[in-house]
C-alpha cells in the first residue's frame, strides 16, 4: 500500500493519497489545499484517484473538494450525519478564506462499517463521533487515518456544535485503542513534535 501524507495549508492539516502499489488506484484523504503539493504526490506515484473521502465536514478539511473532485472526476464520500455542515455558511465563508471554494455534496454517504476499495487495497469506515456527529476513522489492517479524533499529542476539540467530550473519549477507547498495538495513526492536523504515533503509545495517555 502506498500511504504519502502531505501537510497542506496553515493549519496544518494532513492530506492523504493512499493507493495500491500495484494497479496503482487510490484515495485522498481530506485534501483540504496546497492542490499543488497534493498533485505532486499524486503525479509521482502515478495515482489514478477513485474517490475523494472527508474524514469530517469541517472547512479546513473540506476546502479543496471541488478542487479535486473536477480534476479527477471521483466521487465525494463523507459520514451521512456531518453533510450539512458542507453547505453551512460558515464553511463556505472559511473555504475561501483558504483559497478553495463550497464543497459539492457528496454523491453517496458512508457509515460505519462501510468498506472503500481500490483496487487490491480497501478501507474500513469507524464512526468516531466527538469532535462531531459525523467524524470518521479509516482503517486499514496497520494503519488507521484518525482525522481530528485522535492527535499524536491530543485529540480534537469538543466545543464546537455537535461535539462532545463524552463522545470523544468514548471514540478514543473503544474504537482506536481497542485496535492492535502496533497500528500506526496517522492524524488529521500536524499538531505535537511527531507526525505518527501508534496505537500502543497512545495507550499510556488514555489508559
Amino acid at each position: 500500500m502506498i500511504i504519502e501524507q502531505i501537510l497542506v495549508t496553515p493549519m496544518a492539516v494532513f492530506c492523504y493519497l493512499v493507493a495500491d502499489e500495484n494497479v496503482r488506484e487510490g484515495v485522498l484523504i481530506d485534501p483540504a489545499g496546497d492542490h499543488d503539493a497534493i498533485a505532486g504526490a499524486v503525479d509521482r506515484h502515478g495515482v489514478t484517484i477513485t474517490y475523494i473521502i472527508n474524514t469530517h465536514g469541517h472547512f479546513d478539511h473540506t476546502a479543496g473538494n471541488d478542487y479535486w473532485m473536477k480534476r479527477t472526476g471521483a466521487p465525494l464520500l463523507i459520514h451521512e450525519a456531518d453533510i450539512r455542515k458542507l453547505g453551512s455558511l460558515t464553511t463556505r465563508f472559511f473555504s475561501r478564506t483558504m483559497g478553495g471554494k463550497t464543497s459539492p455534496m457528496p454523491e453517496m454517504t458512508i457509515r460505519d462499517g462501510d468498506i472503500i476499495r481500490f483496487g487490491s487495497e480497501q478501507l474500513r469506515v469507524i464512526h468516531t463521533p466527538g469532535h462531531s456527529e459525523g467524524c470518521v476513522c479509516l482503517y486499514a489492517p496497520g494503519h488507521l487515518f484518525t482525522g481530528d479524533t485522535l492527535f499524536t499529542e491530543g485529540m480534537g476539540r469538543t466545543d464546537l456544535a455537535d461535539g462532545s467530550e463524552k463522545n470523544i473519549m468514548n471514540s478514543i477507547l473503544n474504537k482506536i485503542l481497542t485496535l492492535p498495538d502496533d497500528t500506526i495513526i496517522w492524524p488529521g492536523h500536524h499538531y505535537g513534535r511527531h507526525p505518527t504515533s501508534t496505537v500502543g503509545e497512545q495507550k499510556k495517555y488514555y489508559l
